[in-house]
């Protein structure tokens, strides 16, 4: 096992955790009602791009992580996680990027007028209820992983290895879920952004 690298104080953890993911969650929620009309030079999707990107990286180092601790190299294990999270970090950053300059996209969309009429919910089909199902899934578990990932770190950090064995077995799954989602979500709606 690794020595601890952060000395164990819960109260403040659970504190700044707390406080971190309130933040990061109001800020996704209020800067998503937000669009600015700003022409950037590029094309606004490329964070949508990125996002994608990112979450199949991310994907790719939580297969890698759960492989190396089952290896036993928890030095490894312990990069390739703290990588995830500042990749995860990254996301945020991009995500709130991309809604506030590129506004919502309708799945079936075609004109790109921000309505859906009868044809091009016919022309979606079932790829629409499909799309809507993952989305209704990702959405509130990417909203509720980050306390989760955060107090999953800090007890791994703390050389609490019990209960950071113990949270993984909700957050693993459920963060890499999201990751996975997000990158279908991009498949799925990127044909209909304008």
């Amino acid at each position: 096992m690794l020595t601890p690298s952060l000395k164990k104080n819960d109260r403040k953890a659970r504190l700044i955790i707390f406080s971190v993911s309130i933040v990061v969650f109001a800020a996704v929620v209020v800067l998503s009602k937000f669009k600015l009309d700003v022409d950037l030079g590029f094309n606004v999707h490329l964070f949508a791009l990125a996002n994608a990107v990112i979450n199949s990286l991310v994907t790719l180092l939580l297969i890698s992580g759960l492989v190396a601790i089952k290896q036993k190299k928890y030095l490894l294990h312990k990069k390739i996680m703290m990588a995830a999270i500042i990749l995860s970090v990254l996301f945020l950053v991009s995500y709130i990027c991309h809604h506030l300059f590129a506004g919502e996209s309708k799945f079936g969309d075609l004109n790109h007028d921000g309505v859906l009429s009868d044809g091009e919910k016919a022309q979606a089909g079932s790829l629409r209820i499909l799309y809507y199902f993952i989305l209704a899934t990702h959405i509130p578990l990417a909203g509720i992983i980050l306390p989760f990932i955060l107090f999953t770190a800090y007890r791994g950090l703390t050389g609490e290895y019990y209960k950071h064995k113990k949270l993984v077995r909700i957050t693993w799954p459920v963060w890499f879920y999201v990751a996975v989602t997000g990158v279908v979500v991009y498949l799925l709606i990127s044909p209909y952004y304008h």
